[in-house]
């Protein structure tokens, strides 16, 4: 099915091929739920609407749309005789348990043998509820639905006692199964109220339940819009309310990264800025947003991920009109690895990692002073501790600096076509000699114990990876605290007060990325103040 989609901002007229499912996202007021009324009201007859809140908590609610649940209700034998339902749940709950009394009654009056019957709604009904919770039954009980959880528990329940995420489930199961044949369905919101598996794992048994249907899911949550294999994704960027014209695209279909990545940043203006950790405990995730607070953040995992997205992304720049920047460990990466990333939008801090960047002079300085410790004394006993660390540790740094720089420069330059065995053989050989790993290694070796003859704290930051450097220095004890993890609260709950500490530390780290305060990214709100 092909249909035309609401007026764009530039005139073009766009359609949409419906070939599986279909996300509709957006912000906050870009007007993406006026987006899919337009559509909605485009294709009559054809569409169906379901909403969880509204059809569960919202009595006042009715859809006035050509085919509705409330038009459905309507229609039904003996509706009338009933107490006014109350929501849509209870509308679609009745419309079943009539739907079931009518066959019965036809195939008594009919003679029929009640065991060939078809599986009504109700029975598809039961047979998804319990697909999706096992543990629990659905019994039909003189004219109303009853519910009985887990065969130690006797006792039986209306619907009404159902948890919202429950009533959500039973209402969207119903619903589609009244959807009419080869319908367009609308899902407002289709995981409010419901757990993240459940979510998944109800529309998964949906779509095949109504393999008819073209259903269109208009959503917030961006897990849910990830899980889905959608056919399309359609982008609501703005409304002009004058015009009646929305600012809105469809997704390439090969748009080099995965929806995960493309669907977490569609429902921003901002720009991205992409990082590696895990997004829920790594240090980067909880220090990053403070710091670049004008970006929309988001944890990839690994380097490669965080430069591949990057990269990604700003070849779609045309597309999305979003910039895009990332950030990645500095590693043992030389400097002319970190131009090369910089160039290419990777911010690169003059730090071995994130955990030096804790270590940064001012962040000491700074959250020794608001605990009330005199920071020179503290940050001159914490620089002892960390050049003692570094001096024992010099030579094993200075060989996994060297292994990382024979790595890297083999990897560029045995890239060449080569005839035969021999000639790949006669090539590295070469390189052995022309890398000269022993002079390298001298060479880390001498610069290093240059930065502890000079006193130079930075460059021993800059080139020292150990994860350790916070507990081995008690930077954590000497301003008062319990641990490394109470001096990391702490300077996240300094940025989140957004005082003069914070403009200190801000105003440290993003120097640490070779930006000067004024022009740092993401510090808009800094530089206003």
């Amino acid at each position: 099915m092909v249909i035309d989609l609401p007026p764009s901002v530039n005139g073009q007229e766009k359609q949409l091929e419906l070939n599986g499912p279909t996300i509709v996202i957006g912000a906050n007021g870009s007007g993406k739920s006026r987006f899919t009324r337009r559509m909605r009201s485009e294709l009559g007859d054809r569409a169906f609407t379901v909403s969880g809140l509204h059809g569960l908590f919202d009595p006042d609610y009715r859809d006035d749309s050509p085919v509705s649940v409330e038009k459905m209700y309507a229609s039904m034998p003996l509706a009338e005789v009933y107490v006014s339902p109350r929501t849509q749940l209870e509308m679609l709950l009745r419309m079943l348990l009539g739907e079931e009394v009518g066959l019965l009654m036809q195939r008594k009056i009919s003679g029929s043998d009640e065991s060939t019957h078809r599986q009504t709604r109700l029975d598809r009904m039961i047979k998804v509820w319990t697909e999706i919770f096992p543990d629990n039954e659905i019994l039909p009980v003189n004219g109303q639905l009853l519910l009985k959880r887990g065969l130690a528990n006797p006792s039986s329940y209306s619907p009404h006692a159902l948890s919202a995420g429950e009533k959500a489930v039973m209402y969207y199961i119903s619903a589609m199964l009244f959807a009419p044949k080869e319908s367009v369905v609308f899902v407002d919101d289709p995981a409010m109220f419901m757990h993240p598996s459940v979510a998944e794992n109800l529309w998964n048994h949906l779509e095949v339940l109504r393999p008819d249907c073209h259903l269109i899911y208009t959503t917030h949550d961006l897990d849910f819009a990830s899980s889905r294999n959608a056919g399309a994704i359609i982008w609501v960027r703005d409304y002009d309310a004058r015009a009646v014209k929305w600012d809105y695209d469809i997704l390439p279909a090969e748009k080099g990264l995965t929806d995960e990545i493309y669907l977490a940043i569609l429902g921003s203006r901002r720009p991205v800025l992409f990082i590696e950790g895990d997004g829920v405990n790594s240090i980067d995730a909880k220090l990053y947003p403070l710091i670049f607070k004008d970006f929309t953040v988001k944890s990839l995992g690994s380097c490669n991920k965080v430069i591949e997205a990057t990269r990604s992304f700003n070849d779609l720049k045309g597309f999305h009109h979003l910039d895009s920047h990332g950030i990645v460990d500095r590693d043992r990466r030389d400097a002319t690895e970190v131009a090369y990333l910089r160039r290419r939008g990777i911010f690169v801090p003059d730090v071995a990692e994130i955990e030096n960047i804790l270590m940064l002079e001012e962040v000491i300085r700074t959250v020794a002073s608001s605990c009330g410790k005199n920071e020179d004394v503290v940050f001159a006993k914490v620089k002892k501790s960390i050049m003692g660390q570094f001096r024992t540790d010099l030579r094993r740094q200075a060989l996994l600096h060297t292994r990382h720089r024979v790595k890297r420069t083999m990897e560029y330059r045995v890239d060449g076509r080569f005839n035969n065995i021999n000639e790949l053989e006669d090539h590295i050989d070469d390189l052995v000699h022309e890398i000269n790993p022993r002079a390298m290694y001298e060479k880390f070796c001498r610069d290093f114990n240059d930065y502890l003859r000079n006193d130079d704290y930075a460059s021993v930051l800059r080139v020292y990876n150990q994860k350790s450097m916070v507990p081995g220095s008690n930077v954590a004890g000497l301003c008062g605290m319990k641990d490394r993890n109470a001096y990391l609260r702490r300077i996240l709950d300094l940025l989140r007060a957004d005082g003069e500490a914070a403009r200190r530390i801000r105003h440290a780290i993003v120097h640490c990325f070779g930006f000067d305060a004024s022009d740092a990214p993401g510090n808009q709100s800094d530089k206003q103040k």
